[in-house]
């Protein structure tokens, strides 16, 4: 997935819906899936070093879109 395809996908991300993230090839409890959830995540809009960032309001998560395996919007 290539950061303009990630953007897309999270666009409609207003701090009112949950996040979360499956990734690929990285270090985690469970070999070669790693996950991350984000609450009530807000999608930071592009700047100029064009990483792609959420945020819950406490802080900042960079998403690497290339290791991106699976996201759900609305997590229960």
């Amino acid at each position: 997935m290539t950061p303009d395809q990630l953007r897309q996908a999270l666009r409609e991300l207003n701090g009112e819906r949950d996040l979360g993230f499956a990734f690929a090839d990285v270090q985690a409890p469970v070999p070669g899936v790693s996950t991350l959830e984000v609450r009530k995540a807000m999608l930071i809009p592009d700047e100029s070093d064009h990483l792609v960032k959420v945020t819950d309001g406490k802080a900042v998560y960079i998403i690497d879109a290339d290791r991106v395996a699976w996201i759900r919007i609305g997590l229960k």
